[in-house]
């Protein structure tokens, strides 16, 4: 199975998205969403699994849960939008986490594209994608795309979509 992820948003989507994640079987964000006008557009794409971060309102927090659990290819994914990160987790993820490690735990929120490995708590694969919106202290545009397969993540990709803001030229008025 190939993954699009994809976290902070923040209301504007960028049109790049739907050309990276064209061979992808399903595409995962990890919050702050901005408005359901993006997971509308995502969802008309390809299968959406999202969790609502902080910035999120009622609408969005409606229809996606804090976290998400599931099982993909054999692997315990858990998703939500702020986590912390290896080592430096929030007490509400190691109070989980001494319970059942998940194999791959992604957050958004830090705007910060990162993929590690816990050596404090293996088997844990942390990613964060980054942030694909506009709005933030983060300087480039990033997601992630990788496949998983019989409990294995392979051909993961840092993709950036360009810098955080741009200039709008005269063609393009």
């Amino acid at each position: 199975m190939k993954i699009g992820l994809i976290s902070d948003t923040h209301g504007w989507l960028d049109s790049k998205v739907f050309n990276y994640f064209e061979s992808c079987d399903e595409i995962w964000h990890a919050g702050d969403i901005g408005n359901i006008e993006v997971t509308q557009q995502l969802e008309a794409f390809k299968p959406l699994r999202a969790v609502y971060g902080n910035i999120d309102g009622r609408e969005i927090r409606i229809k996606y849960p804090g976290h998400q659990n599931f099982i993909c290819e054999g692997l315990h994914v858990w998703i939500t939008h702020i986590g912390g990160r290896p080592p430096t987790y929030t007490p509400d993820i190691l109070k989980t986490f001494k319970q059942k490690l998940p194999d791959i735990f992604i957050c958004g929120h830090s705007h910060i594209l990162q993929v590690m490995h816990d050596k404090k708590h293996p088997p844990v694969l942390y990613l964060n994608p980054g942030a694909a919106g506009r709005y933030g202290f983060h300087q480039v545009r990033t997601i992630l795309r990788f496949d998983i397969q019989q409990a294995k993540i392979s051909n993961m990709q840092a993709i950036e979509l360009g810098p955080r803001s741009y200039r709008i030229t005269d063609s393009q008025l």
